[in-house]
């Protein structure tokens, strides 16, 4: 095997290997500032954040539990702390009795617009110490070619 195949596939271990550790450092501390700050998970942020865009402000609980990667428990426990604090609720389909979907409540938009407010800050004060403003749309270009949503294996 010649030094540059070597090479490369060295490159793509350690890239893949900075990636996870970066993911799951800076996962660990945005989890726990918004914690800290407003008694919100990165996930309970997320899902707060992902109905909010959605239309109508709701989205199944199906598609909630493929965009989070968590299991259908996960999500079940996760929405229904939501819920008792106010920032959800529940609402069925009319087409389908099976369905229901997760609606984002005026408290739980207040609350997101709190969270935001520290969560956008930290983001941007993560990159802009770390990142030139050219290094960072490249980063951003990079990370576009990863897979988003859809599967690895498709």
């Amino acid at each position: 095997m010649s030094s540059q195949v070597t090479n490369l596939r060295e490159i793509e271990i350690e890239a893949w290997i900075n990636f996870l550790r970066a993911h799951a450092a800076v996962t660990r501390q945005f989890n726990a500032e918004l914690l800290a700050t407003h008694g919100l998970t990165i996930n309970d942020y997320d899902v707060l954040a992902q109905l909010n865009r959605a239309p109508e402000q709701a989205l199944k609980r199906v598609d909630l539990v493929e965009s989070l990667l968590l299991t259908a428990s996960g999500i079940t426990r996760l929405l229904k702390g939501l819920e008792e604090d106010g920032y959800i609720s529940n609402r069925p389909c009319s087409e389908d009795a099976r369905v229901t979907y997760a609606v984002l409540t005026p408290k739980g938009s207040k609350k997101l617009e709190q969270a935001s407010k520290t969560h956008v800050a930290s983001v941007r004060a993560l990159f802009s110490e770390r990142f030139e403003h050219g290094e960072l749309e490249t980063l951003a270009s990079l990370l576009e070619r990863l897979p988003q949503r859809e599967t690895l294996c498709d």
